[in-house]
């Protein structure tokens, strides 16, 4: 049943993105994992369109933010307005109180607005003027930003990249697909609104059975050992946090979930390293000039690495 509902979102997700089943997938491992999603791609690749798609097929409540340099944190968070009737102050919701965020190109905004996300993508909630309001259940920021473009942009510091669970990129599609892209933008007809194919409740369901997946304490040894390599490596300046090996185990619950399996094995943990760990690690500068990667230096480690038994 839990993977019917999976095939469920997959099947919506498909009718709007062509041919991504890879970067379909990591997202659903987010969203069941009640993770957040930093997509990171030139424009025009279908970001918007991902995020719009995934709420859609969920029934759940969908806000997008475009994120400029004179967009304020209350504009993200909300507010405290004077009712001047009755002498009380009354909360005014931000955007960030809706079930799935668009945060769009967060990295063209200032790092303080950027920081107004931190506690709601960490602790789904918010406080406002010392009053904490919970955010909506399930919860999911989808940001984007554009590698190339610097121009006005704010590189987002560490702490704000450790809180998003995994990081994409969907890529150009290939001459198929493409075509089929054109296909169905042939005539500019609007195309039929897609309906929810699961309700809140199922897609909470959903998130409490990945909870159950079994991860053997060899299996936590495997990861321990992943994350602390990176932090003992020669070119690594800043190495996987805590955090970063928290998202590795529930990254490979969601992957075993997905391949129907009521276990993570080592092979859910070596296929979720790169999207889980890559953007957390920081190489030194020395490196770089040789070469070295963050994709680079998880797949060394992940060779070394001995496997447990499982």
């Amino acid at each position: 049943m839990i993977n019917d509902r999976i095939d469920l979102i997959r099947s919506s997700i498909g009718k709007r993105l062509v041919g991504k089943p890879e970067v379909t997938d990591l997202v659903i491992i987010a969203l069941l994992c009640r993770g957040h999603v930093l997509i990171e791609d030139v424009p025009g690749t279908g970001k918007t369109t991902l995020a719009k798609t995934l709420a859609a097929a969920l029934g759940c409540s969908f806000r997008r933010i475009q994120f400029t340099p004179d967009v304020m944190p209350t504009d993200v968070t909300g507010f405290s307005m004077l009712d001047t009737a009755t002498g009380k102050f009354n909360f005014m919701p931000g955007v960030i109180f809706n079930q799935v965020i668009l945060a769009d190109e967060i990295n063209r905004t200032s790092p303080k607005t950027q920081s107004a996300l931190l506690e709601a993508m960490q602790e789904n909630q918010v406080t406002i003027d010392g009053r904490t309001y919970k955010t909506p259940e399930p919860f999911m920021v989808l940001a984007t930003q554009n590698p190339i473009e610097y121009v006005g942009t704010y590189a987002l510091p560490e702490a704000q990249l450790d809180r998003f669970f995994i990081r994409v990129s969907l890529g150009y599609p290939d001459k198929a697909n493409e075509v089929e892209i054109l296909d169905r933008h042939d005539n500019r007809s609007e195309a039929a609104p897609l309906s929810a194919v699961l309700d809140v409740e199922q897609v909470l369901e959903i998130q409490r059975e990945t909870d159950k997946i079994h991860v053997s304490p060899a299996l936590k040894r495997y990861i321990a050992d992943l994350v602390s390599k990176t932090r003992l490596h020669k070119d690594v300046q800043l190495g996987i946090s805590p955090r970063g090996a928290i998202f590795l185990m529930y990254a490979a619950k969601g992957s075993a979930i997905l391949a129907g399996h009521a276990y993570a094995t080592p092979d859910d943990v070596q296929k979720m390293a790169l999207p889980v760990l890559e953007h957390r690690l920081l190489i030194k500068s020395e490196a770089k000039l040789r070469s070295v990667t963050s994709s680079g230096v998880i797949a060394e480690i992940i060779a070394t690495t001995p496997l447990p038994e499982v």
